[in-house]
């Protein structure tokens, strides 16, 4: 099939039209390169070294897992523009791992979820946290009452430090159920 492509490109285009589209080919190369001279210049040492004129580093912690690696997050009128690891941090120890490192993109992402949103009628709606969690428990309590304790499961996050998961393992022996499990076992 392949060859039988060729051999019919082949017999269409001649010598004289390969030489057309090889003259055209040629200014088009050499037009663009005239056409980008002067468009771009070297930056400065002052934008090399501080290319966020105005804007201030802020110590911060990663939040991808509970590790706790160090983060030097630049934020430029309140938007976090640029990230480095923190070298004298006593965890990373200027280190990061690859979702560490992605961290900026993660808080920037025009997808990410940033308020308690409930499906209404087939459109979602903003819900305060007040509300949203006076639903959430709503829905415990109910179905603590019709079903029992052993109805929920508790499942546990990567991102909670060795005291949230103590306190959300109480929470559960609270609730009554012994449901509790790790979403890495998932």
């Amino acid at each position: 099939m392949l060859k039988s492509t060729y051999d019919a490109l082949k017999a269409n285009i001649g010598r004289r039209s390969f030489l057309k589209m090889a003259a055209i080919a040629t200014a088009a190369i050499a037009t663009s390169a005239l056409a980008n001279d002067g468009i771009t210049r070297s930056a400065t040492e002052q934008e090399i070294k501080n290319p966020f004129p105005g804007s201030e580093n802020i110590k911060t912690i990663c939040t991808a897992c509970s590790v706790g690696c160090g983060i030097i997050a630049e934020v430029q009128n309140g938007v976090w523009v640029r990230q480095e690891v923190a070298q004298d941090h006593p965890i990373s120890l200027g280190g990061h791992c690859c979702k560490g490192a992605d961290m900026i993109d993660m808080v920037r992402s025009e997808v990410r979820l940033k308020h308690p949103m409930v499906k209404e009628g087939g459109k979602w709606k903003r819900l305060s946290w007040d509300e949203a969690l006076d639903r959430i428990s709503a829905k415990l309590k109910s179905a603590h009452e019709k079903f029992g304790a052993d109805s929920a499961m508790f499942l546990g996050s990567a991102k909670m430090s060795t005291e949230q998961a103590y306190y959300f393992r109480k929470f559960a022996a609270m609730y009554g159920t012994n449901n509790i499990d790790h979403q890495a076992r998932i």
